[in-house]
C-alpha cells in the first residue's frame, strides 16, 4: 500500500524504509530479505531504501516455535527465519540490539550472526550496533538517534 500511495501524501516511493522494534524488527527482516512477501503484492524488495531492525529476531520468531510446540529457549532456522532468506544486494541494513546481559535471549548473538552472514555476502551497507545499558524493553528510544542517522545517509537528497 505505501508503495503505491505515498506519492498522493508528498512521500517519495524510493524514499521508503522499513522499521520496527521486536516483533516488528524481526517482520522487518521478514519482508526485505525475503523477496516473496511483497512480490504477491507486485512490489520489489530491492526497491525499499533501508531495514532498520530493533531487537528483531534473526531466528524463526518464538511465537511461530510457541505455535509448533516447539521450546522457545532453543534456536530454530527454517523458513520462517530471516537468516534463512539471506541473499546479496540487500539494501542498506541496520540491525540495533541492546546490552547482550540485559536483552532477550541471544538477541545481541542472533544479530550480530545474521551481520556476519549479510557480509559475507558482499552486502556491504549492514551495520549492528550493541546499546550497553539498555534491555529489550528500553532499548528502542536511544535506537531512534541511530534510526535518524541511518535515513540521513541512506535517504534521497
Amino acid at each position: 500500500w505505501v508503495f503505491k500511495n505515498i506519492e498522493k501524501y508528498g512521500g517519495s516511493a524510493g524514499n521508503i524504509f522499513v522499521s520496527g522494534h521486536s516483533a516488528g524488527g524481526y517482520l522487518t527482516l521478514m519482508v526485505g530479505l525475503d523477496k516473496s512477501y511483497l512480490e504477491k503484492r507486485d512490489v520489489d524488495a530491492d526497491k525499499i531504501r533501508g531495514l532498520i531492525s530493533i531487537s528483531g529476531q534473526s531466528n524463526t520468531h518464538y511465537t511461530i516455535r510457541k505455535e509448533r510446540n516447539l521450546p522457545i529457549d532453543i534456536p530454530v532456522v527454517d523458513e520462517y527465519a530471516p537468516i534463512n532468506k539471506s541473499r546479496t544486494n540487500i539494501p542498506p541494513t541496520l540491525l540495533i540490539s541492546g546490552d547482550r546481559k540485559l536483552e532477550m535471549l541471544a538477541r545481541y548473538e542472533e544479530n550480530a550472526h545474521l551481520e556476519v552472514i549479510l557480509k559475507s555476502l558482499g552486502n556491504k551497507d549492514v551495520k549492528l550496533y550493541e546499546l550497553q545499558g539498555y534491555n529489550h524493553g528500553n532499548v528502542a528510544i536511544p535506537s531512534c538517534f541511530f534510526l535518524l542517522e541511518w535515513i540521513d545517509k541512506y535517504g534521497e537528497k
